[in-house]
Formats: C-alpha cells, sequence, structure tokens
C-alpha cells in the first residue's frame, strides 16, 4: 500500500473513532494517538516520507500537512459541540431519533445479482458446506495429490481429510453424485484460499460457480449463456472474448474477458489499454471429472465456468482494492 492510501486509510479510521468519541477524554485520547504522541500515526506517516521517490514528495508532503490540518479541525469541532450549551427548548419528552437503517453489503448484493441472472437462463441453485474433504474439493476434480496446480489452492486444513474449500466445485461434485443429467445447477458461497491480503486478493472470498450436464451440451451453449450474462450485468453491447487456458477440471477451458466498462472496449488506464477485462474461467467438464461421479462421458458432456462476486462487484462500482469490502467504514459502505 503507497503513502497516500495509507494517508486515506488513517483519515477514515480516525473519521469512524471521532464519530463515537463521547467525552472530552476520549478525544484527548485520539489527538495523542493520531497527532501529538511521540508515537502518533501521523509522525509514523511523516517518517516514512523519505522513503517516497522524489518526484511524487511533493504531492505526499501536501496531503500528510492536509490531513493534519484536517485533524486538528475535526477534534476542535468536535470538542465544541460536546461543550456547547444545550437548547433551552429540546424537550426530552419527544421521540428519539431513529438510527440509519441497515442494507445489504455490495458483495451480498452483487452475489444475489448474479445468482438471479442465471435463475432466468433456468440455473437451480446449489449450496454446499464450507468444510469439504479432500476428495470432493481436489481428487474428483481430477487434481491428484501430486498436481502442481493444486499448489495455489491447497487451503486450510482441519483434520484429514477435511478442510476449508478452496472452491465451491466440490457442490458441483455433490450434485452430479446425487442428481442424474441433465443438470443445470449454479453455486454460490465463501471459499479459502493461503493467498496474502493485498488490493485483489484475499484469503477468504466469495464464488459463483455454475454447471450444465446434459446430452449434446457444446462449448457454444457456454459462449451463449455467458454473453447472455454480462449483457444482463454490465449492460446491452457488451462483448465478450475467450482465451485459451488450463484448468484441471475442464478440457479445453477458457478464461473470459468483457469490453472494458468504463471505455467500452477503446483502451483506458482500468483495463490497461487493452479494452478487455478479465471476469471469470471457463471449460468443457473433463470427463475424468464425469467418472469420478459416475455420469458416462461417451453419453454426456457439459460445461463449467466460476468467478470472484469481489472482482466483479470491483468492476460494476470502479472499487480500487478488493479489502474495502471488508473493513466496513460508513464512508465507503454507504455510496452502495
Amino acid at each position: 500500500m503507497d503513502l497516500l492510501a495509507k494517508i486515506e486509510e488513517t483519515k477514515n479510521r480516525f473519521h469512524d473513532e471521532l464519530r463515537a468519541a463521547g467525552s472530552p477524554e476520549v478525544i484527548d485520547q485520539l489527538r495523542n494517538r493520531y497527532l501529538t504522541g511521540k508515537d502518533s500515526l501521523l509522525r509514523g506517516l511523516f517518517g516514512q516520507l523519505g522513503k517516497v521517490p522524489a518526484d511524487q514528495k511533493g504531492p505526499v508532503g501536501q496531503a500528510l500537512n492536509a490531513f493534519k490540518g484536517w485533524v486538528e479541525e475535526e477534534i476542535a469541532r468536535t470538542r465544541g459541540a460536546l461543550h456547547a450549551p444545550k437548547d433551552p427548548t429540546d424537550d426530552p419528552t419527544l421521540p428519539a431519533k431513529l438510527p440509519p437503517l441497515g442494507r445489504r453489503h455490495p458483495v451480498t448484493r452483487t452475489m444475489d445479482e448474479i445468482v438471479a441472472v442465471f435463475a432466468r437462463l433456468g440455473f437451480d441453485v446449489a449450496t454446499g458446506p464450507e468444510i469439504e474433504s479432500e476428495r470432493n474439493n481436489f481428487e474428483a476434480l481430477n487434481i491428484p495429490l501430486d498436481h502442481p496446480s493444486r499448489d495455489a489452492v491447497d487451503t486450510f486444513y482441519l483434520e484429514e481429510p477435511w478442510l476449508l474449500r478452496s472452491h465451491t466445485s466440490p457442490v458441483q461434485v455433490r450434485t452430479m453424485l446425487r442428481d442424474k443429467p441433465p443438470i443445470r445447477v449454479v453455486v454460490p458461497g465463501r471459499v479459502y484460499r493461503p493467498d496474502k491480503a493485498d488490493a485483489s486478493h484475499l484469503p477468504g472470498f466469495h464464488q459463483v460457480e455454475g454447471l450444465m450436464v446434459g446430452e449434446d451440451v457444446t462449448f457454444a451453449h457456454l459462449k451463449g449463456m455467458l454473453l447472455l450474462f454480462a449483457e444482463a450485468m454490465f449492460g446491452p453491447g457488451t462483448k465478450v472474448r475467450f482465451r485459451p487456458s488450463y484448468f484441471p477440471f475442464t478440457e479445453p477451458s477458457a478464461e473470459v474477458d468483457v469490453s472494458c466498462i468504463l471505455c467500452g472496449g477503446k483502451g483506458c488506464p482500468a483495463c490497461k489499454g487493452s479494452g478487455w477485462m478479465e471476469i471469470l474461467g471457463s471449460g468443457m467438464v473433463h470427463p475424468n471429472v464425469f467418472r469420478a461421479v459416475g455420469i458416462d462421458p461417451e453419453r454426456y458432456t457439459g460445461f463449467a465456468f466460476g468467478l470472484g462476486v469481489e472482482r466483479i462487484a470491483m468492476l460494476r462500482h470502479g472499487v480500487t482494492d478488493i479489502r474495502y469490502f471488508l473493513e466496513n467504514h460508513f464512508r465507503f459502505l454507504d455510496q452502495f
């Protein structure tokens, strides 16, 4: 995280804590922690100014000074409000002001919208446990113990053979073990990966995966369905591009891009000038997966796809850091 982002994060945290302060003593503690203390957060931020590239020191220094002045003003304003004389016209017998109503989190809303699109396309919704067996999470999906792709998603283990699922694909396995084709399901839920949290990764996030199995299901069905999904989520005229890729549980496999929703495919900083944004992975179900769940790959074919919900929410709302969804700052969440 660069220094400007740290300043903004510290500013948001100070704003939330000051708003909750109910006494002069608490305000003094905040002033000492953020502004005047020997180990204050502002001193720490100024101490990092020396690491900033020379061409950026001017704007960053101005931002730090502006942050310092803003903190002083907010402390003075809040202290003055606490000491302000009470209005003699106030009537304590009047009904209290109701607290603001909450609303659904933007990630939850996005996941519900994604599921609703596929429901309109005829998909049922399937769910399953977040604690899964190694077989359902790996082996049944054509990922044996020694497979190199397993390293990237080898997740958090409990007691052998149980672990926190690294994708919602085990629900597809459970569905195929339980039901006979034709099958058409969409699977929303939380998943876990051994990823370090940064602007685009979290160790826990949400996925929506889909599966369609039947006789004569082709890649053309997958392309048509995902085009309908892209237009429903990002607007009419959205284009879809398929790029060859590799996933152990599908063959052939493809990464799926949509035309940039910010520039309309013309090229901009958000899409790095390419005009495209990646949204999901997809492919035709591998015959080994069908064999693992007792479905005849000579008779049935199918496709599967998976997308990260936070990724879709970031694209739709122009969010630049996935961690904002977890920090619960009202100034961020009140935008949705």
